[in-house]
Order: structure tokens, then C-alpha cells, then sequence
């Protein structure tokens, strides 16, 4: 099995002068979860090469088990500062796609018009497409076979409103990962702020927030494993 991981090449936090990227436990977490059970992955991003980490990410408080493994995994390391460019990768090679979150996406992946074609792709091959966080704003560009939003009528979580809100950066995202999955026609749902959460609908996997990130990959996994059987 060969799961895509995309993460984000946007590393400035609006005007604020401060830095953003991907969510390191977001990527770690995931990562870890599919390749301790064989799975394959490569790691893409719009520009190619190392994408950037999100700091707040990295401070003690936002540590897993996931995150230390990172920090010391030289391998991983050296693959994550070599990314492939999302216009090189194509649905046809891989069984999943895993976007991480982390503000980044917001800015370049929502907009990204290689990573929607990818995820219409991955959807019309009829492949599990998962994101966590921010990331389900990864899904806002992509449109259904029948030209309706990718959302429209499924059941997604995300980045909640009030959990943006207590990270003080509603006024400075360029939308609301909750509000934009509402006003596609997704039927969004959530649970207590920072608890996780995952809804699935079909191929699709969305998980709320960073303590998402595992449970999303389990079920993404999950999902792999029972088509591998199915396909024997």
C-alpha cells in the first residue's frame, strides 16, 4: 500500500510577520501510524523540497510521542527536506492521500489548482482522500463529478471556529475552515473544543484538530485494509 502525504510550502501567518506551516504532530502522528504497518509514503508539496514547520508547533506543550520520534528520525528528516512537487505526483501511483494541517494550507493548498486536480482525481479512482485540522480546507476548491462542491451533502469535521478563536487568529485566516465547509453545503460536525474527532463519508476522512491526526490515519488505514481484502 502507498499513501501520498502533501504538505504545505506557505510559511507567513497573514501580515502578522510571524511564521506558519504544517503542524509537525499532524504529519508525524499519521505518518508514523501508516508506516509502522508497511504502508509506502511520499511526501509532496507545492514547491518541492523542505516545507516549512509551523514553530508554534515545535514549543514543549504541543510534544506527543509522535513528535519526539520526529525530532530523532534522521530518515525522516532527510525525506520530509526533500519533498516532490505536487505538479510531479499523480493520483494513479498512490491508494490514499493524507493532507496534515497546520495554518499554512489555508494560504496555497485551498487554492492550489494541482492539489484540487489531485483530489478530484483521487476521488473519481475512487481512493480514500484524508485531512486533518485546517487541512479539510484542502477540499473547498475540488468539485463532485457532477460540478457541486466536493463537500456538498458530506458529513466533515474541521478546525472549529471557536477553536480558532482561542488561538486569537480568527481575525487573521483568510476564512473560517468551519464556515467555509457550511456555506459549500458540507454537513459539518464537531465535537468539544481540542477533542478528537472524526467524521467519514465515503472516501472522505476529516478529522477536527491536532488530536485528530491519529485517529484520522487509523480510520484512513482501516479503510485500506478492508479494500485490500475486498480486492482479493
Amino acid at each position: 500500500m502507498k499513501v501520498l502525504f502533501v504538505l504545505t510550502s506557505h510559511d507567513k501567518l497573514g501580515d502578522t510577520g510571524k511564521k506558519t506551516g504544517f503542524w509537525v504532530e499532524e504529519f508525524a502522528a499519521p505518518y508514523y501510524t501508516l508506516a509502522d504497518e508497511g504502508v509506502k509514503i511520499d511526501i509532496a508539496s507545492p514547491k518541492g523540497g523542505q516545507p516549512p514547520i509551523d514553530p508554534k508547533s515545535t514549543e514543549p506543550d504541543a510534544q506527543t510521542p509522535a513528535t519526539k520520534r520526529f525530532y530523532e528520525d534522521e530518515d525522516l528528516q532527510h525525506k520530509l527536506s526533500h519533498t516532490r512537487k505536487l505538479s510531479e505526483v499523480k493520483a494513479g501511483d498512490y491508494d490514499a492521500v493524507f493532507y496534515p494541517g497546520g495554518h499554512g494550507p489555508l494560504w496555497d493548498l485551498a487554492t492550489d489548482k494541482d492539489s484540487i486536480k489531485l483530489i478530484e482525481d483521487f476521488v473519481r479512482q475512487e481512493k480514500p482522500v484524508a485531512a486533518v485540522c485546517h487541512a479539510p480546507a484542502v477540499l473547498t476548491g475540488a468539485k463532485a463529478q457532477n460540478g457541486d462542491p466536493l463537500v456538498k451533502g458530506k458529513k466533515v469535521a474541521g478546525f472549529t471556529n471557536s477553536e480558532e478563536d482561542a488561538v486569537q487568529l480568527t481575525d487573521i485566516v483568510p476564512f473560517l475552515v468551519e464556515d467555509k465547509l457550511k456555506e459549500l453545503g458540507g454537513n459539518y460536525s464537531k465535537a468539544a473544543d481540542w477533542k478528537p474527532y472524526v467524521v467519514t463519508d465515503g472516501l472522505l476522512i476529516t478529522g477536527q484538530n491536532p488530536a485528530s491526526s491519529e485517529p484520522a490515519a487509523e480510520q484512513l488505514l482501516k479503510m485500506l485494509q478492508e479494500r485490500k481484502v475486498s480486492a482479493k
